[in-house]
């Protein structure tokens, strides 16, 4: 679980997100951020235990950093207003499709993860596993259980079929998708409560056949 003091350092951050401001508050920060690498640590130590390929990973190799990178943003304010941690082999710079667990106060959490915005020789690879083995992809995202978890494979869709692919294809749905992501909300109330940890593990293992599907397409 997350202290509630963590989710009320990211309000405020949100309301007076200036240097000045953090500066005077780095104390705040530093506790909200211990907080959340001791539940990203908690994290590890599960999911480990159901996706071997994830053995060796550090809370260093996960978290992101809350300062952004604004040269070529018109938003010009320096800090983000939520907390994430990627879990996948080789840690969050990997280019492999992986676990995410995202902290945002309004309810803007979320558990899920997948692969987001592949480069191109990537998502080739991906579509092709696709294609060529549809009924096994089809069976993965029409579990009963991982619909009522996740709803549908999301991400940002091509208007027309990928090159190479007919529009009559049975896969074109997601053989259009620029990313295949999927995600479960948490409220605020959720990310406070005891039971945060295990929530978030078996999101992940309820998605766990999707990546190794994805990232087989890479082997």
């Amino acid at each position: 679980m997350l202290q509630s003091s963590t989710l009320k350092f990211l309000r405020t951050l949100k309301q007076h997100n200036t240097k000045p401001w953090f500066d005077d508050h780095r104390q705040e920060y530093e506790t909200a951020k211990d907080d959340f690498e001791t539940l990203v640590q908690q994290v590890i130590d599960g999911v480990q235990k159901q996706d071997p390929t994830l053995a060796g990973l550090q809370v260093k190799d996960c978290v992101f950093r809350i300062y952004k990178d604004v040269r070529f943003s018109k938003d010009k304010t320096p800090y983000k207003t939520n907390m994430g941690a990627a879990f996948q082999q080789g840690g969050k710079k990997s280019p492999l499709a992986g676990y995410y667990f995202h902290l945002e106060p309004g309810g803007n959490s979320f558990a899920g993860g997948g692969l987001w915005m592949p480069p191109a020789p990537v998502l080739k690879k991906v579509r092709q596993e696709i294609d060529y083995n549809f009924d096994e992809f089809e069976s993965i995202i029409s579990n009963k259980e991982f619909i009522k978890h996740f709803g549908k494979v999301e991400g940002e869709s091509l208007k027309t079929a990928p090159q190479g692919y007919q529009p009559d294809n049975p896969a074109i749905a997601y053989l259009r998708l620029k990313s295949l992501v999927v995600t479960r909300s948490l409220s605020d109330d959720a990310v406070v409560q005891p039971a945060l940890v295990r929530d978030i593990l078996k999101t992940f293992s309820l998605m766990q056949p999707l990546l190794q599907f994805i990232n087989r397409a890479m082997d």
